[in-house]
């Protein structure tokens, strides 16, 4: 038996959200189920007794996974079984945790295990912004200690009216799409794409966000109350502050001194920083002997010092640790063309920030695959980032594709992805490829920005280029000071309180990613940072038009080139042939790919080589197929069969008209096999279509010449 627990939550537009709790997992510390319309996600939640020992950092861990039942379909893949987590799968876990995270308690550092699970998916819901609020409410029924709750919605703006949770229909009309985490008293998160909308639009976006938020936290407030949750007690960390009170008054003037330098070079100022709590840790060893010194607490009392410094002097002074002001952009350089034998190539490099960036051009053929839960499909346009090692100086192997990649790139695909040309403008499948050769901040904005150029210099007609900048925030609660940072370090998102990265056109904002680490952003502040990051952004935009400011008038030399016709479509059987045969023939003979595919009642063939001459071989043998008889025409044929009355002569493949005994001569004949036999190639004119069977009347004789009439 059990005992069900239920709170509704009321979208305003008839929808509910329910969230019910004591029927299923409870074994797990929480666990909840959030349902609206038929999409069912089970949230759960497990958190170690204790701390491991050496913890100083909170290790959550947060999983999101779809089923494929929850949509009636069988998984791909030989096992057919769910695997390993799908990118946006990735992407959504990537969204509970960031939101998730800053609100355990600073001193907490038991294990904690968030997985939410899509059980039954409704195909006009998107389960994504359902999924963080179904993680809170999970903490919020567990005696796990937490500092929400919080929830996140989806706000779009569709057809000028803003609407939360929109269904996967609408969204394909929205300029504005975006994801939003909230307590109810602060954002705590952003994350979307719009179409060059302004910045007031956006933060109004977030104003209608954070009401709907409000009402889901009251809702989980009032069932954990219900309930009568009391959170554990806990002990996870122990503290000398006798000794973080002498690195305070010890170290505190030299740091501030190292951070107030202004040294650009990040490997110089952390050798800086480490000669201080080196030289502190070897003076300590003396004094008490080395086994009597805790290295972990001096290096986490240190790091509180660090970051006190550094923040101090950028609201003291306007001194930032690379000797910027706040609003300075480090130095830009860019090159196009970089890599000759790619389809689009660029660097861009702005401080110690690098991204080499490549555009490779394909055929339908080279789409990607997708086969999800709720998707199924292809999509032309994709964007990669990597980030080895290497980057940022460390001896380490690579490991692959991670979490963070896969965020960085997906952030980098929504700026750019609404000023690609869309299917019915470029007849290619378009791949970019973000390497991070240095990093210092803002690598996925380094990427937008070598995209677009790279982009432009494949030929990509995109309708406008596209820059992106990174903003941090500094803020004292004590003093009330607050200052906005433009274009941050590594250090700065670290040791600050946002990361705010904005990409964008001239005329307005593609995308968006805000991270928030401090309580109480008001919209003052994000009004500040939104005005800096745009002229921050035009900035960069300047910088690089500079290397080039259009797309290139034509593709590479040694791009494939696409030709791409419109055909009946009950001629595609015809031009595939049986088994693919006369297809795959044509590509094999003419050296070229071809790619059929059914658009609004016709067919669409997309014909690509890399020279003209093999389009040219290849779209000749095409139209002779798909060609629509014509009267009067003359055709070259070929005699398929003989019979009493006549030949069947194909005039184009796969159509065969008659050519009567009294059409193939003007003298007389007893037999046909006087003149023509078969595999004959002779020429035909089409004299006559029966309108009723459509078969086809040709005709010999009227192309030769007549014989003059006897006296």
């Amino acid at each position: 038996m059990y005992k069900l627990t239920q709170k509704n939550i009321d979208l305003g537009d008839g929808r509910i959200v329910t969230i019910e709790t004591g029927k299923l997992a409870k074994q797990a510390d929480g666990s909840v189920v959030v349902r609206m319309g038929n999409t069912m996600l089970l949230a759960t939640v497990v958190a170690a007794t204790d701390a491991k020992e050496d913890v100083d950092f909170m290790p959550l861990s947060v999983e999101y996974k779809e089923k494929y039942a929850a949509s009636g379909r069988f998984p791909g893949g030989f096992m057919k079984r769910e695997a390993r987590a799908g990118d946006y799968e990735i992407l959504v876990s990537r969204l509970i945790d960031r939101a998730l995270r800053p609100l355990f308690p600073a001193d907490y550092h038991a294990e904690v295990f968030v997985n939410v699970m899509l059980l039954s998916a409704d195909n006009d819901t998107a389960p994504d912004a359902l999924a963080g609020l179904a993680a809170s409410a999970a903490l919020s029924v567990s005696t796990i200690p937490f500092g929400g709750p919080i929830s996140e919605v989806r706000v779009a703006r569709i057809n000028g009216k803003f609407v939360v949770n929109p269904g996967f229909k609408d969204l394909k009309s929205a300029d504005i799409d975006i994801m939003v985490a909230a307590t109810k008293e602060n954002i705590l998160m952003v994350e979307g794409e719009m179409s060059e909308v302004s910045e007031n639009d956006m933060i109004e976006a977030i104003r209608v966000a954070h009401e709907a938020i409000k009402k889901q936290c009251i809702a989980q407030d009032e069932l954990a109350k219900e309930l009568g949750i009391v959170k554990r007690e806990y002990s996870h960390e122990t503290n000398d502050l006798e000794l973080k009170a002498r690195i305070e008054n010890e170290l505190y003037d030299k740091v501030y001194a190292v951070a107030g330098k202004g040294n650009p070079n990040k490997h110089e100022r952390a050798a800086n920083f480490q000669a201080i709590r080196d030289e502190f840790m070897t003076k300590l060893k003396a004094e008490v002997g080395e086994d009597k010194v805790n290295e972990m607490l001096v290096k986490k009392y240190y790091h509180d010092v660090e970051k006190s410094a550094v923040r101090n002097n950028i609201l003291d002074k306007g001194i930032r640790l690379d000797g910027r002001k706040t609003d300075e952009i480090r130095p830009i350089w860019c090159e196009v063309d970089y890599l000759p034998a790619t389809h689009g190539s660029a660097l861009f490099t702005r401080g110690e920030t690098q991204s080499l960036t490549t555009v490779t051009l394909g055929t339908k053929m080279d789409e990607k695959m997708i086969d999800e839960v709720l998707f199924k499909g292809t999509e032309k346009f994709v964007l990669h980032y990597n980030f080895p090692p290497f980057s940022t100086g460390e001896a380490k192997p690579y490991r692959g594709t991670g979490r963070r990649e896969i965020g960085h790139g997906n952030l980098a695909h929504r700026a750019l992805k609404r000023m690609v040309p869309g299917p019915d403008q470029i007849p290619y499948a378009v791949r970019v490829v973000s390497d991070i050769l240095e990093s210092n901040g803002s690598s996925s904005m380094a990427t937008v920005c070598a995209g677009t150029l790279a982009l432009m210099d494949a030929g990509v007609k995109m309708k406008k280029p596209v820059s992106g900048i990174a903003m941090g925030l500094i803020t004292d609660s004590k003093s009330g000071k607050w200052a906005v940072l433009s274009d941050i370090l590594g250090d700065e998102d670290h040791l600050g309180d946002m990361d705010f990265k904005v990409t964008g056109t001239r005329d307005g904002i593609t995308a968006t990613q805000m991270d928030i680490k401090v309580d109480g952003l008001s919209f003052e502040v994000l009004s500040k940072a939104l005005e800096q990051a745009k002229a921050g952004r035009l900035h960069i935009l300047d910088v690089m038009m500079k290397t080039l400011d259009a797309p290139r008038e034509d593709y590479k030399p040694h791009a494939p080139r696409i030709i791409r016709i419109e055909i009946p479509k009950e001629l595609i059987g015809a031009l595939i042939g049986p088994g693919g045969k006369i297809i795959q023939e044509i590509q094999r003979e003419t050296g070229t790919v071809i790619t059929i595919e059914e658009v609004d009642n016709k067919g669409i063939v997309d014909v690509s080589a890399v020279d003209k001459t093999s389009i040219d071989a290849a779209m000749a043998r095409i139209q002779r197929i798909v060609a629509v008889p014509e009267i009067d025409k003359v055709y070259r044929g070929k005699v398929k069969a003989i019979v009493a009355f006549g030949a069947f002569v194909e005039i184009i493949p796969g159509k065969e008209g008659l050519l009567h005994i009294s059409e193939i001569e003007w003298r007389r004949l007893n037999t046909v096999d006087e003149v023509l036999k078969e595999g004959d190639e002779i020429d035909v004119k089409l004299i006559d279509v029966d309108p009723k069977t459509g078969k086809l009347k040709l005709s010999r004789k009227v192309l030769l010449p007549k014989p003059e009439a006897k006296a």
